[in-house]
């Protein structure tokens, strides 16, 4: 064989070689950025690997960045391009509400600003390992969350939204590859309306704040009535407008209290969940008064929530928006139906969870909790003997006998129980509906219906006090022939207590959101009932 043809064969052999290789995203030889990556992390690679929950993978994150790169038998991967378009990707996390400092873009600005390293291999291999792991760190923390809600909350039982380390790993290893990096960004964060409005309404509101000056405050004074003229009133007028709760425009009479700022105030109390009385007091003074600042953290807090918990809603559910005193009733996506609810007072709060609804007992009696009894009803009878009979309540002792009240020592009255017999007047009203949990919380009627008035509606014992509770029932049991309202009321009538199991359970969601986006971009804040907020900002801001 002669020499020329040798050679043309090497150069074919080398050319199916090469392009065999890349095939398999081999590098054809190993420089020296490969073996100060493979030198970092070769050693996280080969660790056996992580079974661990999804919820958990921060845990995880450098094993994750060293596996990134043995996929790609240690390439480095970020050219400037790249880092760009990751910059710009971590930048537009603020929106998100996340701080992008968390995922190092200082440091990737500064690193290839000093020409004398930029080709050192050590710094580059230092480059593109920081970017990968503020990469794969941004795209965990929009997919599940900054914070682990377990540890802010211990009732939490939601689940994580479902995710396969692997899988996720090759996608965001792809995408990089691709250069599809804004793209992985929008996929990783959750896929509802409802967490594209709360963005929306984040950027809003700080487009707002950028003047540094927030906005207009009302200074104190007597309360502000109806008709009423007073230098504060054009003030008011400028802050119902930044709330976009009035329209913009000139007045005849700029200090009168006129009619259209009163309805402007009146929708600001309601869904402040203040009295709707039209007269701006101390308390909604104090509400108009929250800086701007901290209604631009109240959103972040929210946008964080949603990122725990939106992929939960989908399909058919009950939800009750504890701090929004209110309940929907949600099938195959759309909501049929709606209601106010009262819920645990802040000493009794209701838990945040998810169950499933099984059945509903109809004439429920009530065997009043530990708790109640202890520090509530016990210390009521002690102080007037008649309270039992008022609200027909009956005494046993340990082994189910019902005893005389008078041969109790109310002072030391041992192991006993009060039941409440069921009737329309009793505590839990003509039927509860019923889910597994072990705080004994569940949905109830109630006799106290004028409650349902008050704009604030924490005056329960911990379980939830809904209004037209009859309604939900009939569409839970879903059965009209069998379960219609009057089928429902002639039970009840009997005075018995009748369990009765839902031909098909529905799944139910305790969640707590304190603020409100309409579909029209309308932001409206609710009170922190529980004062829950200022944990999960403070998770938020932490430094990783």
């Amino acid at each position: 064989m002669n020499v020329a043809i040798r050679q043309a064969l090497r150069q074919q052999t080398r050319r199916f070689t090469t392009a065999l290789l890349l095939t398999l995203s081999l590098p054809v030889w190993a420089g020296p950025v490969d073996d100060a990556i493979r030198a970092r992390l070769e050693p996280l690679a080969s660790a056996q690997p992580s079974r661990t929950p999804a919820r958990t993978a921060r845990t995880t994150l450098p094993q994750a960045v060293a596996e990134f790169y043995a996929q790609r038998q240690w390439q480095p991967i970020w050219d400037d391009d790249r880092v760009q378009s990751l910059l710009a990707a971590l930048a537009d996390t603020y929106t998100d509400g996340l701080n992008p400092e968390d995922y190092f873009v200082t440091a990737l600005q500064r690193l290839p600003r000093d020409n004398a390293l930029q080709n050192d291999p050590q710094t580059k291999a230092e480059r593109d390992v920081l970017a990968t792991h503020g990469y794969l760190l941004a795209l965990e923390q929009l997919y599940h969350g900054k914070a682990d809600p377990r540890l802010l909350d211990p009732h939490w039982n939601f689940d994580a939204r479902q995710f396969d380390p692997e899988h996720g790993l090759a996608l965001a290893r792809e995408a990089v590859e691709q250069r599809d990096i804004a793209g992985i960004f929008t996929r990783a964060r959750p896929n509802a309306p409802q967490y594209d409005m709360l963005r929306n309404a984040l950027s809003h509101l700080r487009a707002m704040a950028q003047n540094g000056v927030g906005w207009t405050s009302l200074p104190a004074g007597p309360t502000l009535k109806p008709g009423a003229s007073d230098v504060r009133v054009p003030l008011l007028r400028q802050r119902l407008r930044e709330a976009e709760l009035l329209p913009p425009g000139d007045v005849a009479q700029p200090n009168v209290y006129d009619p259209a700022l009163v309805a402007a105030v009146k929708r600001f109390q309601e869904e402040s969940y203040l009295d709707a009385d039209g007269a701006v007091g101390p308390q909604t003074l104090a509400t108009l008064n929250v800086p701007l600042v901290q209604r631009i953290d109240q959103v972040r807090v929210n946008l964080e929530r949603a990122r725990w918990l939106l992929h939960e809603l989908q399909g058919s559910f009950v939800v009750v928006d504890v701090a929004g005193y209110r309940i929907s009733y949600v099938r195959d996506g759309n909501v049929v139906w709606r209601s106010r609810v009262q819920i645990g007072k802040e000493y009794r709060a209701t838990p945040i969870f998810k169950s499933t609804i099984t059945y509903i007992t109809l004439s429920p009696g009530w065997v009043i909790p530990p708790t109640i009894l202890r520090q509530d009803t016990l210390p009521a009878i002690r102080r007037d003997s008649s309270y039992l009979a008022r609200n027909n309540l009956h005494v046993y002792n340990a082994a189910g006998k019902e005893l005389a009240a008078t041969d109790v020592d109310w002072s030391n009255p041992g192991n006993i129980s009060l039941r409440q017999e069921p009737g329309p007047t009793g505590a839990l009203g003509e039927m509860a509906i019923r889910f597994a949990n072990p705080y004994a919380v569940y949905l109830h009627d109630t006799p106290y219906q004028a409650q349902f008035n008050n704009s604030q509606r924490a005056t329960s014992s911990g379980c939830i006090r809904v209004e037209n509770v009859h309604e939900l029932a009939v569409l839970l049991f879903d059965d009209q022939a069998k379960w219609n309202r009057e089928a429902m009321q002639n039970v009840i009538n009997e005075r018995k207590t009748r369990n009765v199991t839902l031909a098909k359970p529905v799944p139910i969601l305790l969640a707590y959101w304190t603020v409100d986006v309409g579909e029209d971009g309308h932001v409206a804040f609710k009170p922190d009932v529980y004062r829950r907020d200022s944990r999960v900002l403070a998770a938020l801001n932490a430094t990783p």
